[in-house]
């Protein structure tokens, strides 16, 4: 009988062993994907992605990089821009690099006649456009994409004053690093941070974060909305810094439309 039991103990610890490596595996953190680590700060700051991976060398080499100064602007044809923004549960992604907040499927923009589907909106501190060569204390990117992969971002500045309410229940909800938290009983709609004038700046550009690719098509509101300070320090106390420093314009144009 006790050799039994013995020989039922190391069973049990050998099936107790693999349970939990096989959790651990599971469970394993966003954060530790196969891609190469990246920063904004340290040996793997923005001058060094283009050399981290081969897969990342646009960050060094392309010719079409965002972010950008957005100066001289050429008065084009007027905006062109409609949003059929739809409520979404609110999940909210910790990503080690910024806060995102993933997007039910549905919510679409048209841009010149072109449709384009939410897939998710994050945020940078401090704002990775410069207007004018101003920044703003942070800047949202809401992130879309057509029917044949093609990137769309729409930028929107946000300058501290008062404060934001979708972006207080968005706050309030950021999980640990690595980790998404989702709200399934709570909808919000990403169109309460859209300001009131459509007008626009728009440029061919890329993704400010590795793999840099380029075919991007950039749309950056005129109108910037509104954080508290608080609001603002609250994002900064987890990423102080997530934004990539201007990029050359090359031989870009910046079209303006209002």
């Amino acid at each position: 009988m006790d050799t039994l039991n013995r020989n039922y103990g190391k069973k049990l610890m050998a099936l107790v062993a693999i349970a939990l490596v096989t959790l651990a595996l599971l469970t394993k953190p966003v954060l530790a994907a196969d891609s190469p680590h990246w920063s904004y700060g340290g040996a793997a700051n923005p001058t060094q992605w283009g050399k981290l991976s081969n897969d990342f060398t646009m960050c060094e080499l392309g010719k079409d990089q965002s972010p950008i100064n957005i100066k001289n602007a050429i008065e084009d044809s007027p905006a062109k821009i409609s949003f059929d923004y739809h409520p979404s549960p609110l999940s909210v992604v910790n990503n080690g690099h910024t806060i995102q907040v993933n997007y039910a499927q549905g919510s679409t923009v048209n841009i010149n006649g072109e449709k384009y589907s939410l897939l998710q909106f994050h945020f940078h501190t401090p704002s990775e456009h410069e207007i004018n060569d101003r920044a703003s204390a942070m800047e949202l990117h809401l992130v879309h994409r057509n029917e044949t992969g093609k990137l769309a971002v729409v930028g929107v500045m946000l300058n501290e004053g008062k404060s934001n309410p979708l972006i207080a229940e968005i706050w309030e909800q950021i999980p640990d690093v690595g980790t998404t938290k989702t709200v399934s009983d709570r909808l919000i709609n990403v169109a309460n941070l859209l300001p009131n004038n459509k007008a626009y700046y728009s440029y061919a550009g890329s993704l400010t974060t590795p793999p840099c690719s380029e075919d991007v098509s950039w749309n950056i509101f005129v109108e910037p909305i509104t954080v508290s300070e608080e609001q603002i320090e609250t994002f900064a106390k987890i990423y102080q810094v997530d934004a990539r420093p201007l990029q050359p314009i090359n031989s870009r144009t910046v079209q303006l439309h209002l």
